[in-house]
């Protein structure tokens, strides 16, 4: 077993199943998981505005992985990620500590479905309202096209091939 901790980076829209494959993934693996919302909420919570969660949720999140990257653990980052910067920080974060880190971007790119998802789901976080569908659809214009060396992984397929190809991917990718 190596001693560098190991990010992966999960990105997308909201409704595309980042959170779906980061669950199954951190269950199967026994991986740390940090949910941006899942922080953002607690937050929110405790008094802040969503004005003022963005940035500091990212900003927890890389504080708390830091420390289980440094002990060599896996951490699963489940962020929309919409931006450079964004992105730029948790690859920034992997290469302070030494971490290996994979990036994987979810997507559904049928636009009903993913309408479907968007206006049908539940929260499963105190608190926690997830965006409308009009929300989404403004957050598609702003959303950054990635970069560099990631997996995408098309959600519009069942959820256990989906994982199959995402858990192919990381033993290639890891010792």
């Amino acid at each position: 077993m190596s001693d560098r901790g190991l990010l992966i980076e999960f990105g997308g829209l909201p409704g595309t199943g980042k959170s779906t494959l980061a669950r199954l993934l951190a269950h199967d693996t026994k991986a740390v998981w940090l949910r941006i919302d899942e922080i953002e909420g607690a937050m929110r919570r405790n008094g802040l505005t969503p004005e003022q969660t963005g940035i500091a949720a990212y900003s927890v999140a890389h504080d708390v992985a830091t420390n289980h990257l440094q002990r060599g653990l896996t951490v699963i980052a489940d962020a929309v990620n919409p931006v450079a910067e964004a992105r730029d920080g948790w690859r920034h974060l992997a290469a302070d500590v030494e971490a290996d880190h994979v990036v994987v971007e979810t997507v559904c790119p049928d636009t009903a479905e993913h309408r479907r998802r968007v206006e049908t789901r539940g929260s499963d976080l105190p608190g926690w309202t997830y965006p409308s569908w009009d929300q989404v659809h403004q957050l598609m214009t702003e959303y950054q096209p990635r970069t560099g060396n990631h997996l995408v992984l098309d959600t519009t397929r069942p959820v256990n091939d989906t994982y199959q190809e995402l858990t192919a991917h990381l033993t290639r990718r890891t010792p």
